[in-house]
């Protein structure tokens, strides 16, 4: 469970009163749509739960589901669709396991299907979910977003006119992707601002940023700014450290850093630990995986630091786990995103879908990252978007910092 405390502008999102109305009205619906699901998924034993089994208690509970359903029909202010008031409160009950658990009602399982492999054009954003509503994760560097200056923690209040707290996190990124040149028009809501903010970006074919490589310190330390963790990316990143040596520092920059595919963050790590586990992935119906470092593929034990923040996702967060646990290195920055964990697409016969989390991530001491994100050994807070605007431009103090870590350390 997430207990980072819920922001001021996030109460003040969630206050909106147009939003207001509906989600209580889909909230007090998605009661007892959690014991109608119950009951769908036993029926066509999808969790391998029956009737008799230890849910006797939730299929107990189909009366209640009954008669507050037979209520709505018979007392609400209108009579609704109740095809739509279910869709709705299936959306909620999914969203409330996490972020990445989503209902695809039988039109959305289409689209999500039949969307292209590649070659759509995007406007840049990494995002996921927060306090309900879609948040930005971070901007791919020349995006539209990132023209518009959106970055991690902004709250993506509406798409074309549509709540995001309405949409699951598989149809928000669906909207945001289209034809090369075409629009979207977003309301965001930032960080100590109370009215939300009008933008239009524009979606095009954005190549990620590439690795960048500085020398620090007279050449003493190698810094690497990893970005979007494919698996060419690691590869990169493994060819700069075998020209640099096994005694060359390193200053791993993982800051923003993306990955999508948790097994990249796996070989990363690898490449600085020689053994031990490097992750553990684990659900309840789901074989326990232990990932363990291969001895053959570390290329140096020479100090380490590795930077992390808000925006540092997924596979990201897995590198950042484990030097930290296993303590290969500092960690130094903010507390990371928090996002590792594996979907189950389960076909319903409607033609709807669920998109169900089954298993997640842990680090080497057993911390489970989408729960708990990486908390770093060196917090360093970062100024805020309105403080980077009315103040000067300073120094990288997160950098400063992991420099000042390293320099102190032999080699």
């Amino acid at each position: 469970m997430d207990v980072r405390p819920v922001p001021l502008w996030a109460a003040v999102v969630v206050c909106v009163p147009r939003l207001l109305e509906r989600f209580v009205f889909v909230l007090s619906l998605a009661i007892f749509a959690a014991l109608g699901l119950s009951f769908l998924l036993g029926e066509f034993n999808l969790f391998g739960v029956h009737a008799g089994g230890e849910q006797d208690g939730a299929y107990r509970q189909m009366g209640v589901y009954a008669e507050v359903l037979k209520k709505i029909e018979s007392d609400y202010v209108t009579v609704p669709n109740i095809s739509d008031v279910t869709a709705g409160a299936l959306h909620g009950l999914l969203e409330s396991l996490d972020a990445d658990s989503s209902y695809l009602s039988p039109t959305e399982y289409k689209i999500y299907k039949e969307r292209p492999a590649s070659g759509e054009a995007e406007t840049g954003i990494h995002v996921s979910k927060r306090y309900g509503y879609a948040t930005v994760v971070s901007a791919e560097p020349g995006s539209s977003a990132a023209q518009d200056r959106l970055t991690d923690s902004d709250v993506i209040e509406s798409i074309g006119g549509q709540s995001t707290r309405e949409l699951s996190l598989a149809v928000v990124r669906l909207m945001l992707e289209g034809k090369p040149g075409s629009t979207v028009e977003l309301s965001v809501v930032r960080p100590f601002k109370t009215d939300p903010e009008k933008l239009t970006l524009s979606r095009s074919v954005v190549a990620p940023a590439g690795l960048e490589v500085r020398q620090l310190e007279n050449s003493t330390i190698l810094y690497l700014k990893a970005g979007d963790l494919t698996a060419a990316r690691v590869d990169e990143i493994a060819s700069r450290i075998k020209e640099a040596g096994p005694g060359r520092k390193i200053l791993l920059d993982l800051r923003d850093s993306y990955g999508e595919d948790e097994k990249q963050g796996l070989r990363l790590a690898n490449l600085f630990i020689k053994q031990g586990t490097l992750a553990t992935l684990e659900g309840q119906k789901f074989p326990v995986q232990t990932f363990s470092a291969d001895p053959a593929l570390c290329l140096t034990g020479a100090p380490l630091a590795v930077l992390t923040n808000r925006g540092t996702y997924g596979a990201a967060e897995l590198v950042a786990g484990a030097i930290e646990d296993l303590k290969r290195g500092e960690v130094v920055g903010e507390r990371t995103f928090g996002e590792g964990s594996v979907q189950k697409t389960i076909d319903l016969p409607s033609g709807a879908a669920l998109l169900l989390t089954v298993a997640k991530y842990e680090s080497p001491s057993g911390n489970k990252i989408q729960d708990n994100a990486v908390t770093p050994t060196v917090t360093v807070q970062q100024p805020s978007e309105e403080e980077e605007q009315t103040q000067p431009a300073k120094t990288d103090d997160t950098l400063d910092k992991a420099v000042e870590l390293l320099k102190a350390k032999t080699a």
